[in-house]
């Protein structure tokens, strides 16, 4: 029933707009032309160059016949084309999909075709790869090559276009396309595919435009704050910060590899504030010879993801000069969408307890409605006393659309109402949640469930210890048994005997590793530990 206040009322162009996050770009390049957007090399690039870059690329792909629907596919490293692809595809209503640039050539063929690339953008370091997917592939885009002029690639041109000459075709003054609807795609993102093909997720206008705001909210990001791209772009699209420092007129300094003295010379020479990385990054940057860092007079903000570091490496984090902040989220809620808020009174607990803090996932970003632990068959609340397990679920915005031509494993996402995360985890009474495993990595031992990540936070607080991973291993008494892979720190060496030792003294016995393996730990380009490859290892250890 129409109240007084729908008479007449109506949404009209004056009072109505679609969100999108490109709109961002717009209003940056139109108050801060001059300000850097960004930083290549010896490369700098204001935002109004950025934005008719953008528009360029825009206008280029629609004179190629791209438009809503269509899906744009690049291969690139954190490089400014990546920056402009987030902007210049979705100018022409089309969908970008940023394809992870360690993939095998096999993976990456299935998503040239499950997506239904049109046009396909290619770094030259990347090219030995991308052609042996295009020759596994049915998909016949328009392979556009990107050669770097900071840093040359010495791979081959397999493309019919260079990325500057494709460029050069379009118009800085590209009148863009807004969405027709908040909702339309925005991007195509792909999970890990640790089993079976990787699933298509799909982001549209207004998450994104969302999460945006919401990275400035959780972060703190004052104007004009610069960011440092240790995190990949190509993962989930670097959780929204592309289109994130647009909103502060920020300055992007790209980085072509994760490593150590280019890290420490960006943080200093740039006065970097913020980064984002997983656990991995923090240990490049704390194990950087001596002569590679660099003091820095400024504190930077650091967002992880991932497991919670250990309280050890906060501490060197701190002495270091950067203060780290927790975050949790998925490829399928756009990245983080949970934060690990810190309170003051926290600051005045004893080590143990502010480590038991700091291991929490935390509370939802504002840009989330909902978040919620929970029974996945009954869809019950699980109590909040921090002890009862139920599945992690979100609710809101920042939520994907769905799979990608994947109706069945989109139902099973969304059963109940809810996203569900595939996490299970705790809600403390004052409302944060913890994670306590993957549903697929709980340890279950004579009957007992284990959590693989109580067993790894206690060992990563061994001294000797750099990285560690925990997987059950087949038993033919306990049906599973604990098995740790751990990396040592250079420098030290430790025993599996002391290791097992050290666990059983701040542990129950049954959940005490039985194996114990010292080996480098497989980790996918974003730095996450493979447990399904432990898993095989560990039937053999």
């Amino acid at each position: 029933m129409s109240g007084p206040y729908d008479l007449d009322l109506d949404k009209k162009p004056a009072n109505y707009q679609q969100l999108t996050p490109l709109a961002f770009l717009e209003r940056a390049a139109s108050v801060f032309p001059d300000r850097t957007a960004i930083i290549h090399g010896d490369a700098r690039t204001s935002y109004a160059d950025f934005y008719a870059r953008a528009r360029r690329l825009g206008s280029a792909l629609e004179k190629r016949g791209i438009g809503k629907g269509d899906t744009v596919s690049v291969v690139l490293a954190n490089t400014p084309p990546m920056l402009e692809a987030h902007y210049g595809v979705p100018m022409t209503r089309a969908v970008l999909n940023t394809i992870n640039t360690r993939l095998d050539a096999q993976v990456i063929a299935f998503t040239l075709d499950h997506a239904e690339t049109k046009v396909l953008i290619v770094d030259r370091e990347f090219s030995g790869v991308v052609k042996e997917a295009l020759a596994l592939s049915e998909a016949d885009p328009l392979v556009i090559d990107y050669s770097d002029p900071e840093f040359p690639q010495t791979g081959e041109r397999i493309g019919s276009i260079d990325y500057e000459e494709f460029l050069s075709t379009g118009d800085p003054d590209y009148a863009w396309h807004m969405p027709d609807d908040e909702w339309d795609a925005i991007s195509l993102n792909y999970t890990s595919g640790t089993t079976g093909n990787p699933k298509g997720v799909v982001y549209h206008h207004r998450g994104a435009y969302l999460l945006a705001q919401g990275n400035v909210l959780t972060g703190s990001m004052a104007k004009h704050a610069v960011y440092l791209w240790t995190l990949p772009m190509f993962h989930c699209n670097g959780w929204c910060f592309p289109w994130t420092l647009s909103v502060i007129a920020g300055t992007h300094v790209c980085l072509r590899q994760v490593r150590q003295k280019p890290i420490w010379d960006a943080l200093a020479d740039h006065r970097v504030t913020h980064l984002c990385g997983a656990p991995i990054v923090m240990a490049t940057i704390l194990n950087a010879a001596e002569e590679d860092k660099r003091a820095l007079d400024h504190t930077v903000e650091f967002f992880t993801a991932a497991a919670p570091p250990p309280e050890a490496v906060l501490a060197a984090m701190a002495e270091n000069g950067f203060n780290v902040t927790h975050l949790y989220g998925l490829t399928e809620t756009y990245g983080p969408a949970v934060v690990n808020d810190w309170k003051v009174e926290w600051d005045g607990l004893d080590g143990a307890h502010r480590a038991a803090r700091k291991a929490r996932q935390g509370v939802r970003y504002a840009a989330l409605e909902a978040l919620s632990v929970r029974d996945p068959e009954t869809m019950a609340e699980v109590p909040a006393d921090g002890e009862t397990i139920g599945e992690v679920m979100f609710r809101g915005n920042v939520v994907m659309k769905g799979y990608l031509k994947n109706p069945q494993a989109s139902a099973e996402a969304f059963a109940g109402g809810w996203f569900h995360s595939g996490d299970l985890g705790v809600m403390h009474p004052d409302g944060y949640i913890q994670l306590k495993d993957r549903s697929k990595d709980i340890i279950i031992s004579g009957g007992e469930n284990i959590s693989s990540i109580e067993v790894e936070d206690v060992i990563y607080k061994h001294p000797a210890v750099q990285a560690v991973a925990v997987v059950a291993k087949p038993d033919d008494k306990w049906g599973e048994t604990p098995c740790a892979f751990i990396e040592v720190k250079p420098g030290e060496t430790v025993s599996d005997e002391a290791i097992i030792a050290w666990c059983r003294e701040h542990l129950a016995g049954f959940k005490c590793p039985r194996a114990v393996v010292f080996a480098e730990l497989p980790k996918t380009s974003t730095g996450k530990i493979q447990k399904f490859v432990l898993r095989e290892m560990a039937k053999d250890a």
